[in-house]
């Protein structure tokens, strides 16, 4: 999936590195320290119902090259911008992508 970001090409790649820096973002951690992951289990349903957040750091997480999240927010603030069909859009890049299918099948229930 490809956006344009900030009058730039941005390729939004949903592979296992996203889903370290998903991790990153959302991410739990033990007392020792130690992150736990299920950044994409607390992603998920924040896109099914509809949260810009959790959509522009989830797009700026995918992005490749790296965006900044005030960009990803400037693109789904700009009201030429329709944010349905972005939410629609990431939803069936991750269905497809081969990192993260099934975990999306399995959260989408």
């Amino acid at each position: 999936m490809q956006l344009t970001i900030n009058d730039k090409k941005v390729q939004l790649n949903f592979g296992v590195g996203f889903v370290r820096e998903l991790d990153r973002f959302y991410g739990l951690s033990n007392q020792a320290g130690v992150n736990l992951g299920l950044g994409l289990t607390k992603a998920i349903p924040g896109l099914k119902s509809y949260d810009t957040s959790v959509l522009a750091e989830v797009i700026q997480c995918a992005s490749e090259p790296s965006v900044t999240l005030a960009d990803v927010d400037a693109l789904i603030d700009n009201p030429k911008t329709d944010v349905e069909k972005l939410f629609d859009e990431v939803l069936k890049g991750l269905e497809k992508a081969n990192a993260v299918k099934l975990a999306v099948k399995k959260l989408k229930g």
